[in-house]
């Protein structure tokens, strides 16, 4: 069974980069034809798919964060990573990563519980 726990600061100072780190345990993240996403809720409102990387080190961007965004992985330590650059108080959310299936990136069928961060002074 596959396991997700993010980690990272749960306080940003706007205009500064937010980064996040997702381990993952139970399964490689290089195996499978699985996506390793990230995704945030702000409070009031849905999921924001933000954007995944594949087994293969493919990556893809929603496109309303993309030039903010970016993704990257530590095999060695089955982990991927998210920046998001010059973050504002819109930037508070709820962020989770999760597991895709290559198709379907803004599904997902594991998580982990999340994190709050806020952007704030």
């Amino acid at each position: 069974q596959v396991r997700m726990q993010e980690s990272g600061p749960g306080l940003v100072k706007p205009s500064q980069t937010l980064s996040l780190t997702c381990t993952v345990s139970g399964g490689s993240i290089t195996t499978g034809d699985y996506a390793w996403s990230w995704i945030r809720q702000p409070p009031g409102k849905g999921p924001e798919w933000m954007g995944s990387i594949a087994y293969d080190g493919t990556t893809y961007y929603s496109p309303s964060l993309k030039s903010r965004t970016s993704i990257s992985w530590d095999t060695s330590k089955n982990q991927f990573s998210l920046q998001l650059s010059s973050v504002t108080p819109e930037d508070t959310a709820n962020y989770f990563c999760a597991r895709a299936t290559l198709g379907e990136l803004e599904e997902y069928d594991a998580r982990g519980q999340g994190i709050q961060v806020t952007v704030a002074l």
